[in-house]
């Protein structure tokens, strides 16, 4: 695995003086943007690399068919054709009604009880021990169903 990939952002520092009224201060903070809940568990050895790129693929997939929610309005137009005719690359929302059927397919495959812990951890970045508490199972059997959910997924996309 790659070292951690870290981005600088800015976020509104709330810990000198909460709920003040009026300009905020704002901090740095750090953010490691390659760690997602199944990259943690597979650096310390809890999923193999076919399942680790099973659910690689779904997040993909998740994030190609726009299904993630939007805090605003995106506002980027569409880009114009280069040439006469039409653009030769694939057509933006081709690409995203093909990554919506793969990941529609994909939750199928896994099945009714193992797509709610997919869309969870690997979609939604929820921690293990969150979609536990949500789906409400008991402590600790959250790897094992995920682990087990995402061996189906190695088998849908042909990584396991």
């Amino acid at each position: 695995m790659a070292g951690p990939r870290l981005e600088t952002r800015i976020h509104p520092d709330d810990r000198l003086d909460p709920g003040k009224a009026g300009p905020q201060v704002m901090r740095h903070v750090s953010v490691n943007v390659a760690e997602s809940p199944i990259a943690w568990l597979a650096a310390r050895g809890h999923l193999s690399a076919a399942q680790l790129g099973a659910g690689e693929r779904l997040r993909a997939d998740y994030e190609r068919a726009g299904l993630a929610a939007r805090v605003t309005m995106r506002w980027d137009a569409a880009a114009p054709a280069k040439t006469r005719g039409g653009a030769k690359a694939a057509d933006a929302s081709l690409v995203r009604i093909d990554a919506h059927r793969r990941f529609h397919a994909a939750l199928d495959a896994a099945g009714p009880g193992l797509a709610d812990i997919c869309w969870r951890v690997i979609c939604a970045g929820e921690g293990i021990g969150c979609a536990e508490k949500g789906l409400g199972w008991p402590a600790r059997s959250g790897k094992l169903v995920l682990g087990l959910a995402l061996d189906r997924l190695a088998r849908f996309y042909g990584t396991g």
